[in-house]
């Protein structure tokens, strides 16, 4: 069995982040996401990976995963010029997939408890498809199931004004090489793609079997700016230790379960988990509270910061108040005018903010 992880698209709700990195290597609790989803992938048994990327971002990902040998996987990257759907994205890389089934896993997503029971479920059964589900608040932006009294599958609808289920497709989907045909015979949707729920729908109108698996624990979709706050407070609550690999000076107190990486340095400040501190980062007479992540050679000076991803290199400096917010790599955040004025900031690589 082969994967196919889909690293590309422009990231567009990320932006301006994704102007100087793919989406799918922004980091939750100081690891990119795409890490976590190689770590899900190995977990299954499966190490043949195609990597589907874009001609703008691709190189960072080839940067950050290399040859896959790191984690004993084999990475196969495959361009994809266009993103014109996640169908388009399964035929872009049909040469690769050849007749092997395989697993499609979207690179920027997050399942609690990882896939392993999902893929043994498939190799057990043995449909044309498995797809993974979740019941939803609002199914309108999602791909949304409906299934008979015995779990099949019986209609998917992409995107539907009035959804007739709770259900939505969750970013992960195995497949026989039947999905191959299936897109052959499926045009475009109004948004101009490929949409692999047509695909999977082109499955049961062939009289093909389609099986679900409905998700109990957490997923976390980390488009946007809100759901990458959210996956880190998640992924923090859920697997952070405490790990204390750094220097705590006698004037501060680290309470919880707070991670701080080698050569970091805490003076004079309060650490309240559940906080990953990367390495060589310097905190000095601040607070950096719960559901927080602060990327590796990070500078804050006085400074109160909470609910937030600060990446690489940054500086912060006097800021009163800092919270839902995510700072992009080697950006620096001051503060010269005195008062109290809390702060919610989105900002890219390279910024600097002077208030």
């Amino acid at each position: 069995m082969k994967a196919l992880i889909l690293s590309g698209g422009k990231g567009v709700r990320l932006k301006p982040l994704t102007n100087t990195m793919a989406k799918q290597l922004l980091p939750v609790a100081n690891k990119p996401i795409l890490f976590y989803v190689l770590e899900q992938v190995k977990e299954a048994g499966i190490t043949d990976i195609g990597v589907i990327i874009d001609p703008d971002t691709g190189h960072y990902v080839r940067e950050f995963v290399g040859d896959g040998s790191k984690w004993g996987l084999k990475i196969t990257y495959i361009p994809q010029a266009n993103p014109l759907g996640l169908a388009h994205a399964v035929k872009t890389a049909e040469s690769f997939l050849g007749d092997s089934p395989f697993l499609m896993f979207l690179g920027d997503n997050l399942i609690e408890g990882g896939i392993k029971a999902f893929v043994d479920e498939f190799k057990s059964a043995l449909p044309n498809a498995l797809i993974l589900l979740k019941k939803v608040a609002d199914a309108r932006a999602f791909g949304v199931a409906e299934l008979d009294a015995a779990g099949k599958v019986i209609k998917l609808v992409e995107k539907p004004k009035v959804p007739k289920s709770d259900l939505a497709l969750v970013g992960v989907y195995l497949f026989k090489p039947d999905i191959h045909l299936a897109i052959t015979k499926i045009k475009p949707s109004f948004r101009g793609e490929l949409e692999i729920t047509d695909a999977i729908q082109q499955l049961i109108n062939d009289g093909k079997t389609v099986d679900s698996h409905i998700l109990k624990g957490w997923w976390l979709d980390t488009g946007k700016k809100d759901d990458l706050l959210e996956a880190n407070r998640v992924v923090l609550d859920d697997y952070l230790k405490r790990d204390i690999r750094g220097t705590v000076d006698p004037n501060s107190k680290v309470s919880g379960r707070v991670y701080i990486g080698e050569g970091s340095l805490i003076e004079n400040s309060v650490i309240r988990g559940p906080v990953s501190i990367s390495e060589n980062c310097q905190i000095k007479n601040s607070f950096v509270g719960p559901f927080t992540s602060i990327g590796e050679g990070t500078l804050i000076e006085k400074s109160s910061i909470e609910h937030s991803v600060i990446l690489r290199k940054c500086r912060i400096n006097n800021i009163e108040r800092l919270g839902d917010s995510i700072i992009g790599s080697e950006s620096e955040i001051m503060k010269q005018e005195p008062g109290f004025k809390p702060l919610c900031l989105f900002v890219g690589d390279n910024s600097k903010v002077v208030l």
